[in-house]
């Protein structure tokens, strides 16, 4: 004697089958890229901070806008003190950048020359943004986990 299974039976196993498949073999996560953060800070001469901060937000803040537009950096804050501190540790600016990788803050040049066609003008205000900073550094930071252990 020979068993046939029922019709419906079928029907409901072709239907059932993809479901029970993507449950018996789960695709293997990927591990979320960890951001690329860095910081720049700026210390300026007395009494230019306002002709420094004119000119590093026509380039520096548009081009930071622009690259956050494409992409290429997913956040960005500026700070400044709220009181003095000593003259060996005082700084005047920080900006805190956020990419979604190392290669997202490989894209400043490339973006500098589509905003700003007039390379000279662009050049010559750099030029007195730089005479203006007293000392400047750039570092990559990264958040440290309080509860861990150290690397």
């Amino acid at each position: 004697m020979t068993i046939r299974p029922h019709p419906a039976a079928l029907a409901a196993a072709a239907l059932l089958a993809p479901a029970f498949a993507a449950h018996a073999q789960p695709a293997p996560a990927r591990p979320a890229a960890k951001p690329y953060v860095v910081e720049w800070v700026y210390r300026v001469k007395y009494g230019y901070q306002a002709e420094w901060w004119n000119i590093f937000q026509t380039y520096q803040i548009a081009i930071l806008d622009r690259e956050k537009q494409l992409g290429y950096v997913t956040g960005y804050t500026v700070t400044r003190p709220g009181l003095h501190t000593s003259e060996d540790a005082r700084w005047d600016y920080r900006v805190i950048i956020t990419y979604p990788n190392p290669a997202g803050a490989e894209h400043e040049s490339e973006v500098d020359h589509q905003l700003f066609a007039d390379r000279a003008a662009e050049a010559r205000a750099e030029q007195r943004r730089w005479e203006l900073t007293a000392n400047h550094w750039d570092l990559p930071i990264q958040d440290v986990d309080p509860h861990a252990a150290e690397d």
